[in-house]
């Protein structure tokens, strides 16, 4: 792959977000694509974002517990950047055509807020614990642009790691105040249990992801900044969502959070 086909593959994701369509994997087409090379992709579908408007506001990690692991096939955490068009209030409806979502999904995981930068590589899990002014329960909603999800780890970081939007629950914890390896996340689609899971199912920690998440973009050059959002990954398996539904989720010692969906 050299810089042309990394271009053309950056705008080909970005107009499928645009178009609400989907493409056949990336690596069927590009069988060596490195992950590197699919972050550089990452970052072209970043930079037609931005020259549309939208603004860089935190990274998230995804694929970090083994239970999504084994639902998309993919045996590492993937990563990817968040912006203000992704972010949704909690507790609102959800437009699928508003928000160019194709296949969406829900998950429930941690968001931690920072009071300082943090630039990996070298970052503990103490770092991001002493970096973080508080966290919040958060619904991410991913998406691929990948068709019927069959993605590799190549595909889904050159997709943005699968992102579509996001929702922050009220509450403002500080992370100091409890172990977030022993919470519990319960959630519901359309008041029927939907999945459970503890903090530790994301790498052990919480904050172990986010040190991963630092320590990984350090190496790339990309640093966490003061006031960022960093989604640290999902605690239990993901929950398909279709116009019509309602999730809502709670996680024990943070708080709770929901959405509707329409078309």
């Amino acid at each position: 792959m050299n810089d042309t086909v990394i271009k053309q593959l950056g705008d080909e994701l970005y107009e499928a977000l645009q178009s609400r369509t989907s493409l056949s994997p990336l690596i069927e087409r590009y069988p060596d694509m490195t992950l590197e090379q699919a972050y550089q992709v990452s970052l072209q579908f970043l930079q037609r974002r931005e020259a549309a408007g939208q603004k860089l506001i935190g990274k998230k990690i995804g694929v970090t517990s083994k239970a999504v692991q084994d639902m998309l096939n993919v045996h590492q955490p993937d990563f990817g950047f968040l912006t203000d068009a992704m972010h949704v209030e909690d507790g609102s409806t959800v437009s699928m055509a508003e928000h160019l979502l194709v296949q969406p999904r829900a998950e429930g995981e941690i968001a931690f807020i920072l009071k300082e930068d943090l630039n990996g590589p070298g970052i503990t899990a103490d770092d991001v614990l002493a970096a973080t002014e508080y966290v919040v329960p958060c619904f991410e909603i991913v998406d691929s642009r990948i068709q019927d999800w069959k993605i590799t780890i190549q595909d889904t970081v050159a997709d943005n790691a699968s992102c579509g939007v996001f929702a922050l629950g009220a509450a403002r914890i500080d992370p100091r105040t409890l172990d977030l390896a022993k919470v519990e996340l319960t959630m519901s689609k359309n008041g029927e249990p939907a999945g459970q899971g503890l903090g530790s199912a994301v790498q052990g920690h919480p904050c172990e992801a986010v040190a991963w998440l630092a320590n990984t973009l350090g190496k790339l050059g990309i640093p966490f900044r003061k006031g960022e959002i960093i989604l640290s990954g999902a605690l239990a398996p993901l929950v398909p969502v279709t116009a019509g539904d309602r999730i809502e989720m709670n996680i024990t010692g943070l708080g709770s959070a929901s959405l509707t969906f329409t078309d």
